[in-house]
């Protein structure tokens, strides 16, 4: 098997058998694109958290967490590339993968940096013609639904991902990028990355909308009510967390979800 040379999103170089045969990936949303790929019976490990597809969440020997890997179950599937990312996996974790296997990260923080994920992606697992068509789809899509809602008012909105502490995306962050796509003016935008806040705070900055996303905290509707009292005037809406954070094939559904916000909040 011909070994191929591939750089991912932090720059970094690693040497595949081409095309691998054996894969774990350690993202939810990118275990997911490869299922789009069509890569059955090359991904053989996943983690916890990769629910979609569900055959896929069932059949596949999961090696952990994102941020807690078990090491001897990787060991054991003898991967010839493993799949990460910088944000969702922990760094001391990865380099211990990187001393031992090939191994690809992604990196991601715009709707542009997803795109360029999934066309590496795919040139990486030999899927470069699935990659590009998906690529080209989102990009026509996404480009149409900003042409679409141009000139249109913002919502001020807060974005919580947690719950004990409260946090919630801020700047830096792909979800923040998604949020000012689907037409939301971040009221954490000088702050950075995922800050804990006070709902003290959250009244203070009174946003027009409060969005609880259904992950990674599984917000529900029984916690609307705290966020009505802070808020009183602001719009609380359980969010679609997949559809606001997942940068892989799950992005196909994104600006259908947003267009159903905007019937919803505008």
């Amino acid at each position: 098997m011909p070994v191929s040379s591939f750089t991912d999103q932090m720059g970094k170089t690693c040497q595949v058998d081409f095309p691998p045969k054996r894969i774990i990936s350690l993202v939810p949303s990118q275990t997911e694109l490869l299922h789009y790929f069509g890569l059955e019976k090359e991904v053989v490990g996943i983690t916890k958290f990769c629910v979609h597809p569900k055959e896929w969440f069932r059949s596949k020997t999961r090696i952990g967490g994102t941020k807690n890997f078990n090491f001897e179950k990787i060991a054991a599937l003898n991967p010839q590339l493993i799949i990460g990312n910088k944000e969702e996996n922990e760094k001391e974790q990865i380099e211990l993968l990187k001393n031992q296997y090939p191994l690809w990260m992604s990196d991601i923080k715009t709707v542009k940096d997803a795109f360029e994920m999934i066309e590496k992606t795919g040139q990486l697992t030999g899927k470069t013609s699935t990659a590009m068509d998906l690529s080209n789809t989102l990009q026509r899509r996404f480009s149409d639904f900003e042409q679409k809602t141009k000139g249109q008012s913002k919502k001020r909105a807060a974005y919580f991902i947690w719950k004990a502490p409260f946090m919630v995306a801020a700047r830096d962050t792909f979800i923040n990028e998604m949020m000012h796509i689907a037409g939301f003016e971040n009221v954490y935008h000088d702050k950075e990355r995922y800050p804990v806040i006070e709902l003290e705070d959250l009244t203070r900055r009174d946003p027009e909308v409060i969005l609880l996303s259904s992950e990674p905290y599984p917000f529900k509707e029984k916690h609307i009510d705290v966020f009505k009292k802070a808020c009183p005037k602001a719009n609380v809406i359980i969010a679609d967390g997949e559809l606001f954070s997942w940068y892989g094939s799950r992005l196909l559904y994104s600006i259908k979800y947003f267009e159903a916000l905007h019937q919803q909040i505008w």
